[in-house]
């Protein structure tokens, strides 16, 4: 068996004659849709895959697919002769569109055995002189594949080597998503050894020095990790010692680094190549000149190994010299790396004779927070997620750390002005993107946002137009709302007698999901609240992000729930100052007062007036013998279901004044200063609940809840039982939800949050008086859940995404992309009473 390493993504050139074998192995050697097939394509556009007449047409088909997989990411095998060398070179500048390696892999048969199969084959009645035409083409031009493009070239000689290939995928050098830090991201350093130094103790690191006292690493009692951002050289006094330093801490495994345009320069000047030597260079050239030669060779091949930028965390983090624009992460070419290294240029200078930059990071939107340096700041702005970290030590300014995944910055002062610049530092920077400037194209358009519970999530332009509607009009300011809750799926249609919704079908959904304990809670009849309590105030709002109430009115509600979040020792618990909750706001007439004036209580008001005189006037004619039992018995029955109905809705309705009267049944703890809490259990979150009860009972409400496993016919039965007494009372039902919280099922699919089972008579204000009826309850089990719960599922996973971003402090747009998004679906055809 031996082993062909390629690229984990790459695109794969296979080159053969025709019979060579080339589909046979390509078939045992990757998955099905990694291989796009030339003669597939040719069938795809002509219906035959020997229509030679086709081929211009089929290759334009394969280019197009194959650059689409290129695009997402994908290791893309082209199934063709591609003995040509025009053939080639237009797989090659594919690749290079897409920044993505070359490979070819050789399949050099014998020309005999590969003749030999066509003749076999009745659609290739072509003859041997193609073949014999192709085998002379592939042997003319085997050895200068290297030469083509291609970085990667392996020959199969023979059909035993051909059965024994193994694809061994390796994982491209800048990918290092596995690895999850902590990191501090240190900026252009510039051999500026001394206040390198003091940043690494500020940081906490421990220095280890050799028998000299030279330092030669650094390690961190905690496991963080070091990420040098390149120019580690040049200009400043030290370069080499810098050198020795972030060399010994990266072969440790205590730094990780990406070089910079200096280092690229020292390593052509080691070489011997003709490079004019500016710029700082002089100096540490100079100072080289007094060490080994075995150590300027370890310089020059340590320099050499570091790849042009990294992908961290996950993708969560990218970390490049002058930073990365997202459709070059992860990717390797040599736009990639001149991108890392210098920048966007327009090709201008300026009046210093310096080089125009094009603003990139005002342009990303990526998901990934991207760290960089290259062009000095005298200040640290956050710009769409991304921060530059060169803050000019060597010219007189500061040497600043970013503390990663906690988005805080660490810095030392210059000790002197080491080198003079070429620009005046501090200079005059280019206005950045306001903390809370939104831009109109983050959110109008057909879009789709990344999430980390659902991956990506679709927005329509339509739904985008009419959550623009709602958000510019009637919302909050997005900075106060970071967050929007999202819709919630009912249970399944139970076929019980009289029964819509059954907490049978809820238990034995999450059953079938895999999901064992569940934790069933009181669902409250009031309005869905968003409470955001900050430390200069917050806002207290609906399901579209309108404020409840009145400012004053929100001020006193916000203090009082401050005060409490205090007395619980929430604040201190949590060491935080500021808190999002989701809540219920009682009573539901706080909000719903003109739908309840406008809609229910004259559906209740009408038929309580006009159907008892109906039922008097039928039962006085059936006292006069006349036959109207059955007309009576329907009435009657009306009249009965009208006085539930209006029994119902009146349950959730009572008078307020100020805020005399409302109540807040809080049920989740969303986020907080540096943590979302969507991983932890239902019981703490209910437990806090329960602190703020106890802290304030006259505005705080308990939430009711009950415990049951799936799996346990008698656990099943008595958290039925608990539903009905909870209804039986007049409660509106019950959210069954997962206890351990942000599940997936035995499939690996992202479980739903909860799922709502409302009460007999709850139910009858949703779908009218009569809605028990027999007749009424056979069409209404007819109805589709599937789109209310693909709904549920991408709203839930924008709202985490939404909180995700806000507790790492990423820009406000960002947040407002995630809460944007949850408005835009709700704008999605479902029926309403679901």
């Amino acid at each position: 068996m031996s082993d062909l390493h390629i690229p984990a993504l790459a695109l794969v050139a296979l080159v053969g004659v025709s019979g060579s074998g080339k589909s046979t192995f390509a078939a045992q050697a990757f998955a099905p849709f990694e291989v796009l097939s030339s003669d597939y394509c040719r069938a795809l556009v002509s219906g035959d895959e020997n229509d030679q007449s086709a081929t211009t047409d089929a290759f334009d088909v394969l280019y197009y697919i194959a650059g689409k997989r290129l695009d997402r990411g994908l290791l893309t095998v082209v199934d063709a002769t591609n003995t040509s060398r025009e053939a080639r070179a237009g797989l090659v500048k594919l690749a290079r569109d897409h920044d993505v390696l070359p490979v070819a892999i050789v399949l050099d048969v014998p020309t005999d055995i590969a003749i030999e199969r066509n003749r076999t084959r009745p659609d290739r009645a072509f003859g041997d002189g193609p073949i014999r035409r192709q085998a002379a083409q592939l042997r003319k031009s085997i050895r200068g594949l290297g030469r083509e493009g291609f970085r990667t070239v392996h020959v199969l000689s023979s059909d035993a080597g051909v059965a024994e290939a193994r694809i061994v995928r390796d994982r491209l050098l800048n990918d290092h998503r596995d690895q999850h830090g902590p990191f501090d991201i240190i900026g252009d350093v510039h051999g500026c050894l001394d206040e390198l130094l003091q940043l690494l103790d500020r940081l906490g690191y421990t220095v280890r020095r050799d028998g000299d006292g030279t330092a030669v690493d650094a390690s961190h009692p905690d496991g963080r990790r070091v990420v040098f951002v390149g120019d580690l050289v040049d200009r400043g006094p030290l370069s080499v010692g810098v050198l020795r330093l972030a060399m010994g801490m990266t072969a440790a495994g205590h730094a990780l680094a990406v070089p910079g345009n200096h280092e690229s320069k020292l390593i052509r000047a080691l070489d011997g190549r003709a490079v004019t030597v500016s710029h700082g260079l002089e100096r540490t050239l100079a100072e080289l000149a007094e060490e080994s030669a075995e150590f300027r060779v370890a310089v020059r091949e340590w320099c050499y190994g570091l790849v042009s930028h990294l992908v961290l965390d996950d993708g969560r983090l990218v970390v490049a010299h002058a930073g990365l624009k997202e459709a070059y992460h992860g990717r390797t070419s040599g736009r990639v790396r001149a991108f890392a290294l210098y920048g966007d240029t327009t090709g201008e200078t300026d009046e210093y004779g310096l080089p125009v930059r094009y603003p990139w990071a005002e342009e990303y939107r990526g998901r990934a927070t991207v760290v960089y340096g290259h062009s000095p700041t005298p200040t640290l702005d956050w710009v769409n997620n991304t921060l530059c970290v060169d803050t000019g030590c060597v010219f007189g300014g500061r040497l600043t750390a970013l503390r990663y995944p906690e988005r805080e910055t660490v810095q030392v002062d210059a000790l002197a002005v080491h080198y003079e610049p070429a620009k005046p530092f501090p200079a005059a920077t280019a206005t950045p993107r306001g903390a809370d400037e939104l831009r109109l194209d983050d959110v109008v358009g057909k879009r789709s946002i990344e999430t980390a519970a659902l991956g990506r999530v679709t927005i329509t332009a339509e739904n985008a137009a009419g959550a623009l509607e709602v958000m510019s009009r009637f919302a909050l300011h997005p900075r106060l709302l970071p967050y929007l809750p999202p819709t919630m799926s009912p249970v399944a249609t139970s076929h019980r007698d009289g029964y819509l919704e059954h907490p049978d079908e809820a238990f034995s959904q999450f059953a079938e999901w895999g999901i064992g304990r569940v934790v069933c809670e009181e669902k409250h009849m009031g309005s869905r609240a968003v409470v955001y309590v900050t430390p200069d105030g917050g806002a207290v709002y609906t399901r579209t992000g309108r404020t409840f109430f009145t400012p004053g009115l929100t001020a006193t509600l916000l203090g009082r729930v401050r005060d409490a979040v205090s007395r619980a020792g929430v604040f201190d618990e949590l060491a935080t100052d500021w808190l999002l909750l989701d809540a219920e706001l009682l009573p539901w007439s706080a909000k719903a007062g003109p739908l309840l004036r406008e809609q229910y209580a004259p559906v209740g008001a009408a038929a309580l007036m006009s159907l008892p005189p109906a039922v008097g006037a039928l039962a006085a004619a059936q006292a006069r013998g006349l036959d109207v039992g059955p007309l009576l018995a329907r009435t009657t029955a009306r009249l009965e279901n009208a006085r539930a109905y209006d029994a119902a809705w009146q349950r959730y309705a009572w008078p307020t004044d100020g805020l005399d009267g409302v109540e807040l049944a809080v049920f989740q703890v969303l986020g907080a200063a540096g943590a979302s809490f969507a991983d932890r259990d239902h019981d703490w979150h209910l437990g806090v609940a329960d602190r703020l009860v106890a802290a304030d009972p006259g505005l705080f409400r308990t939430t009711r809840r009950h415990r049951v496993d799936t799996a346990d016919p008698a656990g099943r039965a008595a958290g039925v039982a608990w539903w009905e007494a909870l209804t039986d009372a007049g409660g509106e039902g019950m959210v069954v939800k997962p206890l351990a919280n942000l599940t997936r099922t035995t499939k690996g699919q992202l479980a739903q949050p909860g799922l709502k089972v409302r009460g007999r008579e709850y139910l009858r204000i949703i779908y009218g008086p009569d809605y028990t009826e027999p007749a009424n309850l056979g069409r209404l089990r007819d109805r589709n859940l599937g789109r209310k719960r693909s709904l549920a599922l991408r709203e839930y996973a924008l709202g985490l995404e939404a909180i995700d971003r806000l507790v790492a402090r990423e820009p406000l747009w960002r947040v407002h992309e995630a809460v944007f998004g949850v408005l835009a679906l709700e704008s999605e055809p479902v029926d309403p009473r679901l």
